[in-house]
């Protein structure tokens, strides 16, 4: 039996076009929510169907503008509460904030800990994510988060391409661990870029590739391409080290300022990113290509419904 009454999935402003996919997949209609600003900048939100006691599920990504897209989600959920809903789970694809994960500067802030702080404040019974920066995050946290990760459709595209010789290369030592549980998926081996970072302007300094690459085809894996500038330096490496081909992955694609050209221009024969965070059609290009995380985020609202297990959806799949 459910553990709540009848389900509703909500769709912010951010990605209106996954949330709508979410709920296909679930068999529903997009629940009915206004939410827009006044001319005094201020947001507001109005939930137009009755909620009371019912499992509500709330979309909404943290991108760009991202702090519009944090406060509207905080009201949503307030408004959600206050109209007695029975349980309200904040569903969202690409958690902004996540890379101010850590005090790693003097009197620099935790931001990352203040956005769970805000959205347990705010009501959220529970949070649904997917490939979090940094995974102590889910420890900020004093309520239930699931993070899917967005690897198995990743990995399935690349497999379905027969991709010869593979290797899975981390841009950083950082991740590595994704880049690891892609080598396993692909059956490939590992190889790392070592960089270091040279302040706070978004540039980097690569120093070096550990591991085998002479010969292969590359496939670069990170949790998300913002200006792309270390992704395309990382293929730039590669392409110097031998590789027969470069292909990149990410799960969150934000595609600042110039990222579209610098993927056009480089060695990058193709990268495959999900929508998260939704693609304007001016920065899509032909080497982009992006696979939906609506199934893997839907599957998950089914069983946070219905109680099942939501970690057993990953446990089945075997590697290449």
């Amino acid at each position: 039996m459910p553990l709540y009454e009848e389900l509703k999935v909500f769709s912010g402003n951010s990605n209106p076009a996954l949330a709508a996919e979410i709920a296909g997949y679930l068999g529903l209609p997009l629940s009915e929510l206004e939410a827009f600003k006044f001319s005094n900048d201020n947001t507001f939100v109005r939930i137009n169907e009755n909620v009371r006691q019912r499992d509500v599920f709330l979309v909404q990504s943290f991108c760009v503008p991202v702090n519009d897209n944090v406060m509207e989600m905080l009201i949503m959920i307030d408004a959600a509460k206050r109209a007695s809903a029975g349980r309200i789970t904040a569903v969202i694809p690409y958690y902004g904030y996540g890379r101010t994960d850590k005090k790693d500067q003097p009197r620099v802030p935790i931001t990352a800990r203040l956005i769970a702080d805000l959205l347990t404040t705010a009501g959220a019974d529970r949070v649904l994510t997917m490939d979090l920066h940094a995974g102590q995050i889910q420890g900020f946290f004093n309520i239930p988060v699931d993070e899917l990760t967005a690897m198995p459709i990743i990995v399935d595209h690349f497999t379905a391409m027969g991709i010869e010789n593979p290797v899975a290369v981390a841009v950083d030592i950082g991740g590595s661990k994704r880049a690891r549980d892609m080598a396993e998926e692909l059956g490939a081996p590992l190889a790392i870029i070592e960089k270091r970072r040279t302040g706070n302007n978004d540039k980097s300094e690569l120093l070096n590739i550990i591991g085998e690459v002479e010969g292969k085809t590359a496939i670069l894996m990170d949790d998300e391409v913002d200006t792309a500038g270390t992704m395309v330096n990382a293929a730039v490496a590669l392409e110097n080290a031998g590789v027969l081909a470069v292909y990149a992955s990410s799960t969150h694609a934000l595609l600042s300022g110039g990222a579209p050209g610098r993927l056009k221009g480089s060695p990058i024969q193709e990268y495959v990113c999900t929508n998260t965070i939704p693609i304007h059609p001016d920065k899509m290009s032909d080497n982009i290509k992006i696979v939906s995380v609506a199934p893997l985020l839907g599957e998950a609202i089914h069983r946070i419904h219905t109680g099942t297990s939501v970690g057993a959806m990953f446990q089945k799949r075997t590697h290449a």
